[in-house]
């Protein structure tokens, strides 16, 4: 019943948004595949699959979790020309977002619940469903529950999507919570809005991602901290349910800045990455750590972030820095046929993609789709990564650089800016500046340069642009952008 309802409503939608403007592409598509080409894989006869999320079985075969309720067991997914093989394992859940394997079972994250599901006497279907925890409510079609895998001592975490954007209507939407291995179900931050997955970054610390709305002024990455709050005052009516908090954060002003709202609400935790608006995704999606070991090219240890709208993958790194998780995101690849719901990295070190074109604006409209990416061998010329200085930055390269162009500070375009912090949905940038490159100074390797910068903003996105840049061999970056957070400047 859910399910017809929701697909309905969500077909007219659909159908609406189509002619949306949804923004530019990179313009990069073609150059990319030289480097990581689209693979599609081909959907057995019969069956159809909008993947949730994905999970690696200890036999090799993906297991994938569905928006239509059902755990899928795919063999060949990684094979080099896949003609995957698939069963049902189970069915009659409600949109699978989590999806985790240990035991011998498996540990689904979806609406109203974490359930254990088992098959106890060996024909390849579940028989068993043991609820683990259910300690929050559901009243809304629109109310997601996404898990993660099991952290190292066996704790798993779901972050839970509110009642609509504006309300939280049934316990604890709005709020993440861990799951202890005994089946504890404790509360640990309130404040998301909307979440679209949930993991660990590449140091281990829980995150999960947010879409752009109320008290959001753009997608970001946000760390779950304990006892933290995310930013949206909506559920503050659960503290009384989670006393080992204390009390509610005191209520953020609107209009204001993350900045100014930091210095009053103590709880308050900034965005750790931005995603600046339509450059750099709408609706990001799940995202997964790359530890391939060099499988999947240069970009090893780097989370790689999907989003629904724009059909694209990005990248990620994040540094702690004072105390406070920041980083930066890059443009990878575009032009993927579908909206991406759930990206994973298989056994031999590739990363497939998938999900659904029903329910919001969508470039890639193709549905039943997955698709994976291939490293080719070849590497490209890019950003690796952005790390912050007292005085600047460190900007990683995977090739060396022209070291004439990268030690002239010309060659290097830098605005900042920020979002409004508000109850109001989303936000423009504002309070644009335009810091000044003083000094480049690049390695004798030409795979790093030192900028040193005049006007370093503290709170406000940094937006690189190096169309000038070339590598020692004359090859323009395939991506001259990239956008680092700067919650704190380091200390010296």
């Amino acid at each position: 019943m859910r399910l017809a309802f929701t697909s309905l409503l969500l077909a007219a939608v659909t159908l609406v948004a189509r002619a949306e403007d949804l923004g530019d592409t990179w313009g990069t598509a073609e150059r990319e595949a030289a480097y990581y080409r689209l693979v599609n894989i081909p959907m057995p006869d019969g069956l159809y699959a909008e993947a949730g999320c994905f999970t690696t079985l200890p036999d090799g075969r993906i297991a994938v979790g569905t928006r239509r309720g059902e755990i899928l067991l795919f063999s060949g997914v990684d094979d080099e020309h896949p003609r995957p093989r698939a069963t049902k394992f189970a069915s009659g859940l409600d949109e699978v977002f989590g999806l985790a394997y240990r035991g011998g079972a498996f540990y689904a994250t979806h609406a109203t619940e974490v359930t254990r599901i088992t098959d106890t006497d060996g024909d390849g279907r579940a028989d068993r469903f043991d609820t683990v925890s259910d300690k929050w409510g559901f009243a809304h079609y629109h109310e997601f529950a996404f898990g993660s895998q099991f952290d190292p001592e066996g704790n798993l975490f779901v972050a839970l999507g509110l009642s609509e954007s504006y309300n939280s209507k049934e316990k604890f939407r709005g709020w993440a919570l861990k799951i202890t291995p005994d089946g504890k179900t404790i509360p640990l931050c309130s404040g998301l809005r909307s979440p679209l997955g949930v993991g660990p970054n590449e140091h281990g610390a829980m995150f999960y991602v947010e879409s752009q709305g109320p008290w959001n002024g753009s997608c970001s990455l946000k760390f779950l901290k304990p006892g933290g709050f995310m930013g949206h005052p909506i559920s503050f009516n659960w503290y009384p349910f989670a006393p080992e908090l204390g009390p509610a954060p005191v209520v953020p002003n609107s209009p204001s800045r993350m900045e100014t709202e930091r210095k009053r609400v103590k709880e308050l935790v900034p965005y750790a990455v931005v995603f600046p608006y339509k450059k750099m995704g709408r609706s990001i999606s799940a995202f997964e750590v790359n530890r391939s070991m060099g499988k999947f090219g240069p970009f090893e240890n780097q989370i790689f972030v999907g989003d629904y709208t724009l059909s694209i993958v990005m990248r990620a790194t994040t540094e702690l820095v004072n105390g406070v998780w920041q980083g930066a995101c890059y443009p990878f690849r575009e032009g993927l046929g579908t909206g991406i719901l759930a990206v994973h990295f298989t056994p031999s070190g590739r990363l497939i993609t998938g999900g659904t074109n029903r329910g919001w604006p969508v470039r890639g409209m193709k549905d039943n789709l997955f698709q994976r990416l291939d490293w080719t061998g070849k590497v490209p010329f890019e950003i690796l990564d952005v790390s912050a200085r007292p005085d600047g930055f460190v900007v990683r390269f995977t090739r060396p650089v022209d070291k004439t162009l990268a030690a002239r500070p010309d060659s290097y375009e830098l605005e900042t800016y920020t979002h409004i912090y508000q109850g109001g949905y989303g936000s423009p940038e504002v309070d644009q500046t335009r810091p000044t490159v003083a000094a480049a100074e690049v390695a004798p390797d030409g795979l790093s340069v030192r900028l040193r910068i005049q006007g370093l903003v503290q709170g406000h996105v940094h937006d690189f642009h190096l169309p000038a840049l070339k590598s020692r061999d004359g090859e323009a970056l395939l991506h001259p952008r990239a956008y680092y957070t700067l919650n704190e400047i380091p200390k010296p």
